[in-house]
């Protein structure tokens, strides 16, 4: 019976280097998968998969409005489908990961899911926390914090390197925005960044 997977991590554990070798091996063996990305997700350009090992691919693009069961049927009357991959799955909606449920459970087609757990508050963003309520297998991918510790946690950074505490959970960045910590240095950096944060607005009043 076909699965639903969540391969989680920090940000730099090679999320989409994984999903792209995943594609690799499925189409070296003959077999036919359908990638799609969050439509936001602009770093390698609109509808790309890529990785920091400069490997990429085309894909299809997510956003709120696609039925993405609906979009994955479509395709199968073109084309057998033998694994969909996803790649940006914490940008997944509910709705989204209720619709790739039934791609698994209706299609019988496999599901992989690649994306981060929490954002830069330390909070679960709204598609990793279906996936993780709802599929079939959790698989976490590994990081390494500074201190050589695991990284679980995505810190946001500013240009100067110094820790933002507030803002939008969803700011597409790289290397440039974001550093993966291990539980414990993510803290202690998100403090300063809250104390200097109130710092600066106290200084602007």
């Amino acid at each position: 019976m076909a699965k639903l997977y969540f391969y989680y991590a920090a940000m730099n554990a090679g999320k989409s280097t994984t999903l792209l070798q995943a594609d690799f091996n499925y189409r070296e063996r003959g077999m036919q998968t359908m990638l799609w990305t969050a439509a936001h997700d602009d770093r390698t350009g609109t509808g790309t998969i890529g990785s920091r090992i400069a490997l990429s691919a085309p894909a299809h693009t997510y956003d709120e409005t696609i039925d993405l069961y609906e979009a994955i049927g479509e395709e199968l009357k073109k084309r057998p489908l033998d694994c969909i991959l996803v790649d940006e799955a914490q940008f997944l909606s509910q709705r989204h990961v209720l619709q790739l449920c039934e791609v698994a459970d209706q299609l019988g087609i496999p599901v992989l899911c690649y994306g981060l757990r929490t954002d830069f508050q330390g909070k679960l963003f709204p598609g990793s926390a279906a996936l993780l309520a709802l599929a079939d297998s959790l698989v976490e991918l590994k990081a390494v914090c500074e201190c050589g510790r695991k990284a679980t946690m995505n810190l946001r950074v500013d240009e100067e390197g110094h820790a933002v505490a507030s803002g939008d959970q969803t700011e597409i960045g790289g290397n440039d925005r974001y550093i993966a910590l291990c539980r414990k240095h993510f803290f202690e950096r998100l403090r300063d960044g809250h104390e200097r944060q109130l710092s600066l607005g106290l200084a602007r009043r």
